[in-house]
């Protein structure tokens, strides 16, 4: 039987406890040796008749422990007399460190107990909790590497790094009052008050109506109580835009729907924003004028805290960026930015090095991958060329892969503005450099002006790596699966092969060869991106003439605007053609009068689902017709439809009228799955394929999404979607990434 060996563990081994796990199990089973990290993987030389039974313990490590392998080396040499944690040293880099780890229950405990030293202290955590991603410069994963090596530990806290029976046993975030970041508060200007007790002030000036900054673990949030959100609304220049709120257990089961699985999510230590639905549509309307809410538990120390010392059970928390852009985390940045936005700033002195949104998660399915969810870190084989994906336009990330792993960032943002390209950039640089990546493929939207397509041409010409230019749907359709499948993708705007815009694709095939077999009825946008800001734009453009033309008369288009309108889709003139789902949507959102500007991404199609969920579905029928050998879905009858029975609501009564307009948009919805979800089946009998994909932010509409798969597993097919990566665009480095490893013929990857 072995007695002895040098261990060698590798995965996301960094920032969970594995040292202390190691020591503590060597402890308990007489083993004498030495731990340390090596770059990013633990080394073990281990001595004991219990050699086995430690072995494997240690190869299951502690719960946040993701391990990729185990190896076992010969050992020569004597033992030490006992067991030591040795000092980190470089070596390899082939593991990531955990994402953020919300505040476990003994933390908690501990910051609210009278008698203990981390009573009151705002950044209290152990080996169990913490920032991490935010916090660390550089691999290995010590307190000299991160942003905490600007507070040198107290003797108490010393003490307790070194006590192998304590859960803070080498846990690099240990701070208490004495030694640790502090917290300030501050006027509107960004000058210091004098305050012995932040927390307590700022609750105060919180339940007054105030609105503050508070600087989180990945950034700064805008908060507020609930009466003072249309004034946020104001002071932010976001008057429609739901924001989230952070809640108390008992006033989110007071406003909010949630089922079992949800709860899961909110209690576990990633504790995301969920978007779940209003028990009264009406209720919190200030806060939200959808159907949803996105909601969240306090998930560090400071909010705890915060809530301990508030009246009120509910807080806004939006991020202090604007959408789009990169986090605010620099207080100095927050005061120049947030000017005439925000009352007061509640800081502290702990640098963010790796900014980091919150998370947002919808009926199981990832809106936003960020905070306690990335990085994130796949197993898939793609060969063996290091590959970057640098993402899509909106709603970007990027993805390294590289020895067996996919590796991808949390959410960046739109790459149309220049500091979210900037803040991309650093990402690749920041990530790469945790992973000792050399880029052999460089991977990057088809689309040939995007800036991160820029980027991808200037990075491999500075590395000599292969450019793979990828269509956006296709990379939908390869985060899910590379096997033989019918790939319906359904979201607003993503460049085809034709140079046109796409969005109700329906592809058959296996990556890399993906054949566009059907689609929406391509229709035009008048004034291209002014159609997707203006849908009533859109609403002409599928349906143009007297009709649109009267009830775009009625709502104030005066005849310059409206002959303009005319003349551009007479003459093709100033238009993009476009089979996009979202566009659509949109469309019918503004004709029912929901939503005729769009404020925020999202928001007509997002304002559509809400209305039709007050409504009840009717079947329609549908009209297909052929384009260049591929079956189409005519969403001009559809939207004719719709047309006829809003242009009969007239003369209902109000409250007749509002259920007939909510019928409609739920019948709209209903209508198109049920066209879209015809074409895959369609599809998959002509193919002779018996699984069906699904992905887009479109399938994000609960009815929507559910109504496909209804009717693609009643035709007896296989339905799958993905449920680790968005559905949205946050999944397209990832696919980027599979589509060019796939291209050089290697083993596919399972299906999902």
């Amino acid at each position: 039987m072995r007695n002895r060996g040098r261990i060698l563990i590798r995965g996301i081994v960094q920032g969970v406890g594995f040292r202390p796990f190691v020591f503590a199990r060597a402890g308990e089973l007489g083993i004498r040796g030495t731990v340390r990290n090596t770059g990013s993987q633990v080394e073990i030389d281990a001595w004991g008749d219990r050699f086995p039974v430690f072995l494997e313990a240690v190869s299951r490590g502690p719960p946040m422990a993701r391990i990729d392998s185990v190896q076992v080396e010969p050992l020569d040499g004597s033992p030490p007399p006992g067991f030591t944690i040795l000092q980190s040293t470089d070596g390899a880099l082939s593991g990531l460190i955990p994402p953020e780890i919300a505040t476990c229950g003994e933390c908690t405990g501990d910051i609210f107990d009278p008698g203990g030293r981390y009573r009151g202290y705002w950044a209290t955590s152990c080996v169990n909790c913490g920032p991490r991603y935010s916090i660390i410069r550089s691999l290995p994963y010590d307190r000299e590497r991160t942003s905490m090596a600007e507070f040198p530990m107290c003797p108490s806290c010393a003490a307790e790094y070194s006590d192998p029976s304590c859960r803070r046993h080498h846990a690099q975030t240990i701070a208490c009052p004495d030694c640790g970041p502090r917290l300030s508060l501050l006027d509107a200007t960004g000058q210091p008050l004098p305050s012995e007790d932040p927390i307590g002030e700022a609750a105060a000036l919180l339940d007054e109506g105030r609105i503050l900054a508070i600087h989180g673990i990945g950034g700064f949030h805008i908060s507020c109580i609930e009466q003072s959100a249309g004034q946020l609304k104001r002071r932010l220049g976001r008057t429609e835009q739901p924001f989230a709120v952070m809640v108390t257990p008992g006033e989110l089961e007071r406003i909010a729907c949630v089922p079992a699985e949800d709860h899961e999510w909110l209690e576990s230590p990633v504790r995301p924003i969920l978007v779940l639905p209003k028990r009264d549509p009406d209720v919190l309307s200030e806060v939200s004028n959808l159907h949803t809410l996105g909601c969240m538990l306090p998930y560090a120390p400071l909010h705890h805290l915060l809530f301990a010392r508030l009246s009120h059970p509910l807080l806004i928390m939006t991020s202090a960026n604007h959408p789009g852009y990169p986090m605010v985390t620099d207080t100095d940045e927050a005061v120049e930015k947030l000017a005439g936005s925000v009352d007061f700033f509640l800081t502290h002195n702990r640098p963010i090095v790796n900014r980091c949104d919150d998370s947002v998660i919808r009926d199981g399915f990832i809106i936003r991958l960020s905070r306690g969810i990335a990085p994130k870190r796949t197993r898939i084989e793609l060969g063996d060329r290091c590959i970057l994906g640098v993402g899509p336009e909106l709603n970007s990330n990027i993805t390294i892969y590289a020895g067996g792993f996919a590796v991808t960032s949390p959410h960046i943002g739109h790459v149309r503005n220049p500091p979210t390209l900037t803040y991309l950039q650093e990402t690749v640089e920041r990530i790469g450099r945790f992973l000792g990546a050399r880029y052999d493929v460089i991977a990057h939207d088809l689309h040939p002006q995007f800036l991160s397509t820029r980027f991808a041409r200037e990075l491999a010409a500075a590395t000599g790596a292969a450019l793979v230019p990828v269509q956006h749907h296709r990379a939908h359709v390869a985060a899910v699966t590379t096997d033989p499948c019918i790939g319906i993708t359904i979201d607003g705007v993503g460049y085809g092969d034709d140079g046109r815009v796409w969005g109700g694709e329906i592809f058959s095939g296996a990556v890399p060869d993906l054949e566009r077999v059907a689609h929406l009825e391509e229709v035009p946008m008048p004034g291209g991106d002014a159609a997707t800001r203006f849908p009533e734009r859109m609403l002409y453009g599928i349906l143009p003439g007297d009709g649109t033309r009267s009830l775009l008369a009625g709502r104030g288009w005066d005849d310059i605007a409206l002959g303009v309108l005319e003349r551009q889709v007479e003459r093709s003139v100033g238009i993009a053609w476009t089979s996009s789902t979202g566009r659509v949507l949109d469309a019918v959102a503004a004709m029912l009068g929901t939503c005729r500007e769009r404020t925020y991404d999202g928001e007509p199609a997002m304002r559509l689902e809400s209305l039709a969920a007050r409504g009840t579905p009717r079947e329609w029928p549908l009209e297909y017709g052929t384009r260049d050998g591929r079956r189409i879905l005519s969403t001009r009858a559809l939207t004719c439809l719709a047309f006829g029975e809003f242009t009969r609501t007239a003369d209902l009564a109000r409250p007749d009228r509002e259920n007939a307009i909510a019928g409609i948009a739920a019948s709209f919805q209903h209508n198109l799955a049920r066209g879209i979800a015809a074409l895959a089946v369609g599809a998959a009998g002509e193919q002779g394929i018996p699984t069906v994909v699904l992905s887009g932010g479109v399938a994000y509409n609960r009815a929507i999404r559910e109504t496909i798969r209804k009717e693609i597993t009643g035709a007896g097919l296989t339905f799958l979607m993905n449920p680790e990566y968005p559905l949205g665009d946050g999944c397209i480095s990832f696919g980027q990434c599979v589509w060019a490893g796939m291209q050089a013929g290697e083993p596919r990857v399972p299906a999902r």
